[in-house]
């Protein structure tokens, strides 16, 4: 199948007005945006579409910081001081000012308001499968707004209309409860619209709609409605575990079976750290990556190149897993033992801990992208894997109103099979033990992919995992302040800020 490109144009750049460089949360109108102008052919309605997927890219630090929250991960860097805001999060002092939550906030606002300006000419012109772009589009919003309420709570709630500038001041937060309603219509939409299969690699699918509503519902604790969405997936779905956890994460494993949804990134351009977002790569990846990595050309140790050594695992994550478990040498890379066996050399950065994030630090690449600051790294970030609808669902049975233990346990131990290689390591819990054991291979099985701070959060964990962590508080981020006062103050801050 085709990978889509979501390289944005300039046409949609003009266009759709996303959230760039600029101090503003809402957007300045266009001379191009009216209506006139614009949506009147197919590939007009497909061009905003692959404008609004532009905006996933800038998820990569959403990811980063959803483990440097946790207490999988350190902050990391160079020093102390290396990009401040992330080290705030790291050490729970973060505050309103904190730059990297205002990217947060920005970025998928953008996103939001370029699925809204499809939806907002939704009926304008007609063609043939315009209700599979208007799913698309509607599943984009849903998944922006699911990380702006996983982040933020209570935000402001639009819906086929665009956030233009001027309107802040008449659009107030919206309780998060209406937002993930809205959140479940769009994606009931999708699901009801959009096949199990896209003719390309990265476009919304029906699978997709179902995993990720599932989650939008298990954050609810609603988990008899999570139970019966995620069920059908599984038993529905073209999707299954792949046999070898190692592949997942290279560049041949990218859309495979398992890849229910799938955010794509390319080796296409570089961006500079005055506009990370610009990139086509996942800066993530290079954040993470190993400081001043060096490797014989050929020898067995060239197959990773340098990053920036941020988002550090801790030894905690590591003696997460059990003796025999496979998944841990893919999760974590223990460096000194790497050298030992390559004979590679590098650097140490603040807070080093010896360990890297192997499933998302750097590999060899093209000799062109070396000048682009190692930025422009072409690994996908798995956003949901079947592996994580499995535990999920097992989560949902397990703790749904009438408890089906049996199934939550045939859920979970299909994902242990695979990490063990046999079915010895099987579980056998029932209750709050074997919630307890969903919890914990939620851990191992999805470590370096972004969920661990939520996951404590939203099953109440987090104060008794993570240092700093003060309860009522830091449940949720702060609204960035520059956002607040560009309302007039009209919006209230969350609790302890």
């Amino acid at each position: 199948m085709k990978k889509i490109n979501i390289k944005i144009l300039f046409t949609i750049i003009i266009i759709t007005l996303g959230y760039s460089c600029s101090d503003d949360f809402v957007n300045v109108k266009s001379q191009a945006e009216n209506s006139e102008d614009f949506f009147n052919s197919e590939d007009d309605y497909q061009n905003a579409l692959i404008g609004a997927y532009d905006l996933l890219q800038s998820s990569y630090i959403n990811v980063m910081l959803g483990e440097i929250a946790s207490d999988n991960t350190l902050a990391g860097g160079e020093s102390a001081t290396d990009v401040i805001g992330i080290q705030e999060i790291d050490d729970m002092i973060h505050t309103p000012v904190n730059a990297q939550l205002r990217d947060i906030w920005g970025w998928m606002f953008s996103g939001v308001n370029r699925a809204n300006y499809i939806l907002e000419f939704k009926d304008k012109t007609d063609f043939t499968g315009k209700e599979q772009v208007l799913a698309q589009a509607r599943f984009l919003r849903a998944y922006y707004y699911f990380e702006l309420v996983k982040w933020f709570g209570d935000v402001p709630l639009v819906v086929d209309q665009r956030i233009l500038f001027g309107d802040q001041f008449n659009v107030d937060r919206t309780p998060k409860a209406q937002v993930y309603a809205q959140i479940e219509l769009d994606l009931m939409y999708a699901a009801d619209n959009l096949p199990y299969v896209q003719s390309e690699s990265g476009r919304v699918t029906k699978g997709a709609a179902q995993a990720l509503l599932g989650k939008a519902y298990l954050y609810q604790d609603k988990f008899d409605e999570a139970s019966a969405v995620l069920e059908n997936l599984i038993q529905n779905g073209p999707y299954d575990l792949v046999s070898d956890y190692n592949s997942i994460f290279e560049t041949e494993g990218e859309n495979n079976i398992e890849s229910v949804f799938e955010v794509q990134y390319a080796e296409l351009e570089g961006a500079g750290f005055g506009c990370l977002q610009c990139s086509e790569g996942n800066v993530a990846v290079g954040f993470s990556g190993i400081r001043n990595y060096t490797a014989d050309p050929g020898s067995t140790g060239d197959i990773f190149s340098s990053g920036f050594s941020f988002n550090v695992p801790v030894q905690e994550l590591v003696d997460a897993f059990e003796a025999d478990d496979l998944r841990k040498d893919v999760a974590v890379l223990d460096i000194d033992a790497w050298a030992s066996q390559t004979g590679i050399t590098f650097g140490t950065g603040f807070e080093h801990t010896g360990y890297f994030n192997r499933k998302y630090i750097p590999r060899k690449r093209s000799s062109a992208a070396q000048q682009d600051f190692n930025l422009t790294n072409p690994n996908n970030y798995r956003s949901i894997r079947f592996a994580d609808v499995l535990l999920m669902a097992a989560e949902a049975f397990n703790r749904s109103a009438s408890p089906n233990d049996g199934k939550a346990q045939s859920y979970l131990n299909r994902v242990r099979q695979r990490a063990f290689g046999d079915m010895l390591h099987d579980l056998n819990s029932t209750g709050s033990n074997l919630t307890e054991n969903i919890y914990q291979e939620r851990r191992v099985e999805l470590a370096g992919e972004g969920h661990r701070f939520f996951d404590l959060v939203r099953t109440g964990r987090a104060a008794q995992e993570i240092d700093g962590f003060i309860t009522d508080k830091h449940e949720l981020f702060p609204i960035p302040e520059i956002e607040r006062q560009l309302t007039g103050n009209r919006w209230s801050q969350n609790p302890g800020y």
